[in-house]
């Protein structure tokens, strides 16, 4: 039964090697290969947006006032997501994906909102979303010189390191509490500039419309990172203000309702996550041959097994198609990034522009002596961080297993009851400890641990080798279901009151345990911390090799290259645009029906099933704007970011990226990399003709709360 999770290392090594033979089969001449203007990307910051640029490329020049409505009516989503106002009254969207994990916040009972959405029909049934808020740019400071001056005090690089942490912090307690917004300083180009964000904080927020799970995340996972697409991936919220009346703002986008010309410069608005694209070459490589290894073994592990389970218990088929989504989204992206990572042309690109910065470098006798050695330097940091690196993952808390995280925990507690309770870290201490262990869920999904459990000790022989003596000692025999069942059964893990039992009680009685999994974590441990700290010296020195290239980078380069994606606020140009895939072209923008038509040549079958409402969609226009695509550049965290015009109107929403754009990590390209939005007109129309909020639809129109 196991078979897919029993050869995951096997199918794992095979991807590889299958993908290094495709990659070399393409041909080109490395000699040459150019580095190309905008390969770190257009991600621009706000303080220094290329506002000459714009104008050359587009003949549209921002103004301030332009520039300030964008960053004031663009709003952080949550923890992970971007959102815009499109009223006067704190009318937000932001995605469907950025919503659905929150749905059950808001249920009441009776309720299956993941299955047939949310409308609140008036004002008062605006329901507020518990632990939600948003957040708004209101502050930019650059404060570089009081950073790297703290940094240059330093004789060692842990000193270097602990110095610009301890400034940083001054400066975010200064300007908090100066201004009372929330604020915290981030690091641009590597540490080549700092700059210190203030942020407003809203914590009502109400859902107003939820789109059902299946129209919201159309196509499920084979369609996601694809495109064409169709699915309706945005939800409509209001913000409140601190009296819980409906916030009055002067900085929303007014809505077009016909949505976007394909010809026109676009601007995305947002907060994305991470980039690596100021990486030197040894750290990519080392993301891609361990970091990226990793992930990808228990992300597809993880799918894996949710579709194992699907087949075994279709009765409990929803559930499990839930808990894959966010596996399953993970897995695509990292599977997408070893892909592109092993691709020789872009890899030859990615060179091309470091060996230019460093001709740049090594042809300046104080730019030499200065940063000459940052290259083979960090080189030498990467290979030290590989000696130990499988080690590291393999002791490591293995939360994918319910056994091995509370195993975990439970081991740190009781080393942690061993000193006083103000010395502990905050989740170490006993109060705060138990809280957490009454969350755990009562009943366990068994059958599904016993595959989990193969998939997390098959992750531990990947990075011990099966002739480690600890895997032989713990995992030697684990091979299939039985075996797995034979060693669950020798533990009471998965027994919530057992686990509480254990953590209220004498911690020598954790120490003591004869349970597998503790046993396996406290034999580890010493080497664990041994392997941390050592790992923890070699980035102290990284670190401070990072903050030195990113003043080669700032010094050389200035804001004529956008920083890596930092989480923080960015505004991104582009054009709408296909491109060619599959022996065809993708067209730039997808209709109604073509919604329809993938709902009928699926057999109307999961994931391309909808709802009956949508099948009598009454005054929908078939041939309105759906999705569209375009040369927008775009990471995690971009999702449910305001699309606009020239006249700051809202024209869609971001929501994903297709396959190719997931070398977006690195490089930024533009010849078949495309982010993918949904069109406002698909939102009015969806609003006004599916869920017939008639209310919501005149709000977009006039931009204020409809009497």
């Amino acid at each position: 039964m196991n078979t897919p999770i029993r050869n995951s290392i096997q199918l794992f090594i095979l991807f590889l090697f299958v993908s290094q033979s495709y990659f070399a089969q393409q041909k080109f001449n490395p000699d040459t290969v150019k580095a190309q203007k905008f390969d770190i990307g257009k991600m621009w910051t706000f303080e220094h947006a290329p506002v000459d640029y714009f104008y050359e490329t587009y003949g549209f020049r921002p103004t301030q006032e332009w520039l300030d409505l964008a960053r004031l009516s663009t709003l952080r989503f949550g923890g992970g997501c971007s959102s815009g106002f499109i009223s006067e009254d704190g009318l937000l969207l932001t995605n469907h994906h950025c919503v659905d994990f929150i749905a059950q916040r808001i249920q009441k009972e009776g309720e299956n909102i993941p299955r047939d959405g949310f409308y609140a029909a008036t004002l008062a049934e605006e329901r507020r979303v518990p632990n939600l808020s948003v957040t708004q740019l209101s502050l930019i400071v650059d404060v570089t010189e009081e950073v790297v001056s703290a940094i240059n005090k330093g004789k060692t690089d842990k000193e270097k390191v602990d110095l610009k942490n301890a400034k940083i912090q001054e400066l975010q307690d200064k300007y908090s509490k100066e201004t009372g917004l929330v604020c915290n300083v981030t690091s641009l180009y590597h540490g080549g500039k700092y700059s210190l964000y203030g942020v407003k904080r809203y914590n009502d927020v109400r859902a107003v419309i939820f789109i059902e799970r299946i129209v919201g995340l159309y196509g499920g996972d084979p369609d996601n990172y694809t495109y064409p697409r169709y699915n309706s991936d945005f939800a409509v919220l209001r913000v409140y203000d601190d009296n819980g009346k409906p916030l009055k703002t002067s900085n929303f986008f007014k809505m077009d309702l016909d949505g976007p010309n394909i010809d026109e410069v676009l601007f995305v608005l947002g907060y994305p996550g991470t980039t690596n694209r100021l990486k030197t070459i040894s750290q990519l490589e080392y993301n891609r041959d361990i970091t990226y290894r990793n992930n990808t073994f228990q992300s597809n592990g993880m799918v894996r097994i949710y579709e194992e389970m699907m087949k075994l218990y279709p009765e409990r088929a929803d559930i499990y198609r839930g808990l894959m989504f966010g596996p399953a989204n993970i897995a695509k992206r990292q599977n997408g990034f070893i892909e592109n990572l092993f691709d020789p042309y872009l890899m030859t690109r990615k060179k091309a522009f470091e060996n230019e910065f460093k001709k740049i470098v090594m042809n300046d006798p104080v730019k030499k002596q200065k940063y000459g050695h940052i290259w083979d330097s960090i080189a030498k940091t990467r290979k030290e961080l590989a000696v130990n690196a499988g080690k590291r993952a393999a002791f490591a808390r293995l939360t994918n297993s319910i056994y091995f995280q509370r195993a975990f925990d439970l081991v740190e507690f009781a080393f942690a009851s061993k000193i006083p309770e103000d010395q502990r870290p905050p989740e170490m201490r006993g109060e705060r400890f138990t809280q957490a262990l009454n969350n755990l869920p009562a009943d366990v999904d068994l059958p599904l641990e016993i595959k989990k459990l193969i998939m997390v000790t098959d992750f531990i022989k990947l990075n011990l080798g099966k002739d480690n003596p600890v895997v032989k000692k713990y995992f030697g025999d684990l091979i299939g279901d039985k075996d797995a069942e034979k060693m669950l059964a020798k533990s009471k893990l998965n027994d919530k009151d057992y686990v509480l039992a254990l953590a209220k009680g004498n911690p020598d009685d954790i120490l003591n345990s004869k349970d597998p999994f503790i046993s396996y974590y406290l034999e580890t441990r010493d080497a664990r911390l041994k392997y941390q700290s050592e790992a923890q010296e070699i980035m102290n020195t990284e670190t401070v090799l990072e903050n030195l290239l990113g003043l080669a980078i700032y010094e050389i380069f200035g804001t004529s290259i956008a920083p890596d994606a930092t989480g923080t606020f960015r505004i991104s140009d582009g054009l709408i645009s296909g491109y060619e895939y599959n022996g065809t072209i993708a067209p730039p923008v997808t209709t109604f029906y073509g919604l329809y038509d993938r709902y009928y040549s699926h057999q109307k079958k999961w994931p391309w099933d909808l709802p009956a409402r949508w099948l009598n969609y009454g005054g929908l226009d078939l041939s309105a704007q759906n999705n569209f695509v375009g040369t927008f550049d775009t990471v995690g965290g971009s999702s449910g970011s305001p699309i606009i015009n020239k006249n700051a109107e809202y024209v869609g929403i971001l929501h994903d990226g297709n396959m190719e754009g997931l070398s977006n990590d690195f490089i930024y390209t533009t010849e078949k990399n495309r982010s993918i939005a949904l069109s406002s007109q698909a939102i009015y129309q969806i609003v006004k003709h599916i869920v017939k909020a008639d209310r919501i639809a005149k709000e977009m129109e006039t931009s204020k709360i409809a009497e």
